[in-house]
């Protein structure tokens, strides 16, 4: 085995190959961009090693300095992870050139099935069913013509990598070139290499995929089928294992055209080849020569640690198991938790976790998360915060627990996809096992149902927010610009009757706070007199009115609380009196930035007159690309941004002449 193995990732990937070497005995050494130098995964790396700055390019696809880590290191092996190199053939083989162990497939098994394109010419000579589709030439006409042959809808992927990056639906001829451009950048940068191909989309069909596992002595076994369906930008977001509702004889043949898959490259280590199934039948995809994000639902099942079984077939070891003792004990379910804007088709969220509290691991739930309270989520990589994974003697249980995990998570700081994960859950579609990859475009109600008026019960927040303030006070942390510290009362010495004024939900509600003997006391609202309690530990409260008990989380903030209770987010601001009355927000004349980003496209001029949702710019940020469009018609008087410039979220970036604004 070996002694030290450098891990080339970060995030919650890192953390999870952290924790298997630990358990090994092996040591483990992590890298770090600029911006991760605090990271979760560089504190728990028994040694790290900068990269340099924080865009992918220059540190986690940087080939030379993770050599340079690993050597410095006195590593034996990299663990590549996913995503950034993990499917990178040449970093393969840079790897083996300074005599270091590459821990995943052979170079020439990477080549073949890590490139879509050349993954489909072998199957469909192998005779496995591909989907129909175009991998040949390059060049604009050839991938225009291929998708006019095929026919409408279509998509347009990355050869290389995976996880929805450099993948567009196209619907119509129109909307082709522009796709073609924006994957090609999208997966230059995300995997640095632009090749695509074309495919027929496949509407209805289930998204399937096989773990194989292969050795260096000829050894190749399967594990059960992943269910991949619900997603959004063609990306995982619920996984679950094993699939509902397939015929046995769907299963097996599964398994045997993943194996043939595997056997056709004599594969080694960890890969996972996925299909479409559709009306009972199935269609070869890709296959990706690394270890999924999903894979904790098969460790789930099947009692193994996929992580530590990578480490020994690279040191040379024979497969821990064969096939026949690789069997299914109940049933598991993974869900994604992302930092982005679901109702706002997902636009990814960045900013400080200001409180993060994740489920408990305990009843077979297991969370794999790679931030910490306080950490920053940047526009630089995947937005993704946390996998929350539950297991149970059958499917319904799995699910049952899983809701009740995802009830457990707490996120203040950046929009998630929490509250979709939680409706999905609930759903009776998702019950009753109809799933497919169109899943969220026919329930476009779960999809918004976190951006919708939180269902509260406005004064029992008030009261909540009151009794944390009167509690902030008798602690004495008042900073010298808080509202109540001289113009409403709010002095160490002053009447044991205050007055509050708290904003919520667009109301203002005047309390009135009078303390009681053994720390209660009394809040007066305009239509309602109650007695009060609230204790709080460890940023979990209980809060007491008259007689009734409420648990919920209060996390202060300067000028006011959010208050999390019945599994949403409630934001209250304490009014100042002395401030100026809250109005409307004035229309600004500029399309800004929805997030921190960097400049790839800009496609008006200045003095130019558009229509409302004409492509205006285009950004990237965590590795995807994301059009501002204009929403109303106007005529362009300013352009205050150029291609390659990192703007911040609100930067103003065009700007509409007078009486045309945005």
């Amino acid at each position: 085995m070996f002694r030290k193995i450098l891990i080339a990732n970060r995030g919650e990937i890192a953390c999870r190959v952290i924790a298997t070497a630990r358990s090994m005995g092996v040591i483990a050494a992590a890298v770090y961009s600029d911006v991760d130098a605090q990271a979760r995964h560089v504190a728990l790396a028994d040694e790290a090693y900068p990269l340099g700055a924080a865009p992918a390019r220059e540190s986690y696809l940087a080939i030379d300095k993770i050599i340079a880590a690993a050597r410095r290191a006195d590593a034996q092996a990299v663990h590549p992870g996913y995503g950034f190199l993990s499917e990178n053939a040449a970093f393969a083989e840079r790897c083996g050139e300074a005599g270091i162990v590459f821990i995943g497939p052979t170079p020439h098994a990477m080549r073949l099935m890590g490139s879509k394109a050349r993954a489909r010419a072998l199957m469909e000579s192998a005779g496995v069913p591909i989907v129909p589709g175009f991998h040949g030439a390059q060049d604009m006409e050839s991938l225009v013509d291929a998708a006019m042959r095929i026919g409408f809808p279509v998509l347009v992927k990355a050869s290389a990598g995976g996880g929805g990056k450099g993948m567009r639906r196209v619907e119509t001829q129109a909307e082709l070139r522009g796709a073609i451009e924006s994957a090609r950048r999208e997966a230059a940068s995300a995997f640095g290499d632009d090749s695509l191909l074309i495919e027929k989309a496949l509407d209805g069909a289930r998204h399937i995929e096989a773990q194989i596992f292969g050795d260096t002595h000829g050894g190749l076994v399967a594990f059960p089928e992943r269910d991949c369906s619900i997603q959004r930008r063609h990306q995982k977001i619920i996984e679950e294992t094993p699939a509902p509702g397939l015929s046995s004889a769907l299963q097996a043949a599964l398994r045997e055209a993943a194996l043939a898959a595997g056997r056709a490259v004599a594969y080694i280590g960890a890969g996972t080849v996925e299909f479409l199934v559709k009306d009972d039948s199935f269609y070869f995809l890709e296959m990706n020569t690394r270890l999924q994000v999903e894979h904790p639902i098969t460790e789930m099942i099947s009692g193994v640690d996929l992580v530590e079984w990578q480490l020994r077939i690279a040191s040379g070891e024979t497969l821990p198991a064969r096939q026949e003792e690789i069997a299914p004990h109940g049933h598991s379910i993974e869900a994604r938790l992302y930092a982005e804007a679901p109702a706002r088709d997902f636009l990814p969220s960045v900013g400080r976790l200001e409180h993060w509290r994740a489920p408990r691991e305990e009843g077979a739930i297991r969370v794999e998360t790679g931030v910490r309270e306080g950490d920053v989520v940047t526009p630089f990589y995947d937005p993704l915060l946390a996998k929350i994974v539950a297991h149970g003697a059958d499917r319904e249980t799995a699910r049952a627990k899983l809701a009740a995990a995802l009830r457990e998570c707490e996120i203040v700081g950046v929009e998630t996809n929490l509250l979709l994960l939680r409706a999905i859950l609930d759903s009776g579609a998702h019950a009753a096992g109809e799933i497919d990859t169109g899943f969220l475009p026919r329930h476009l109600e779960l999809v918004l149902a976190g951006a919708e008026a939180p269902d509260a019960d406005a004064e029992t927040i008030a009261l909540a927010a009151g009794a944390a303030a009167w509690l902030r006070r008798l602690r004495g942390e008042r900073s010298d610009d808080s509202p109540w510290n001289a113009s409403d009362g709010w002095r160490l010495n002053g009447a044991a009757q205050q007055k509050l004024l708290v904003r919520f939900q667009e109301r203002e509600i005047p309390l009135t706070i009078e303390p009681l003997p053994k720390g209660a006391f009394r809040l007066q609202t305009p239509m309602s007199l109650h007695c009060v309690e609230l204790d709080s530990e460890a940023g979990r409260s209980r809060l007491r009115i008259d007689g009734i008990a409420r648990r919920l989380s209060i996390v202060e903030r300067a000028r006011g609380f959010v208050i999390i209770w019945n599994g949403r987010n409630h934001e209250l601001s304490l009014v100042d009196p002395l401030a100026p009355p809250h109005g409307e927000r004035e229309d600004d004349a500029a399309l800004a930035a929805p997030l921190p980003a960097r400049v790839t496209g800009l496609f008006v001029s200045v003095g130019e007159s558009v229509k409302k949702g004409a492509p205006l710019v285009m950004l990237e940020a965590m590795k995807m690309e994301i059009g501002l469009s204009a929403p109303r018609d106007g005529r362009i008087s300013e352009i205050r941004t150029r291609i390659g410039d990192m703007v911040r979220q609100g930067e103003p970036l065009i700007v509409f002449a007078e009486g045309e604004a945005a």
